[in-house]
């Protein structure tokens, strides 16, 4: 269960990825934005129960 929001990080990169591609620009932008908030709190949450 601990590998769920890299698992959906890794999907929303993804999804942006194709998105970005298709010249869906705008939705890539808020994909990538999803990535970085949530790779974030995944690494902060990460720090504090080490």
């Amino acid at each position: 269960m601990n590998s769920l929001p890299k698992i959906l990080t890794g999907l929303t990169f993804i999804a942006g990825m194709i998105g970005f591609i298709n010249g869906e620009y705008i939705i890539s932008s808020a994909l990538f934005a999803a990535t970085t908030y949530t790779s974030n709190m995944h690494g902060r949450h990460k720090e504090r129960h080490q």
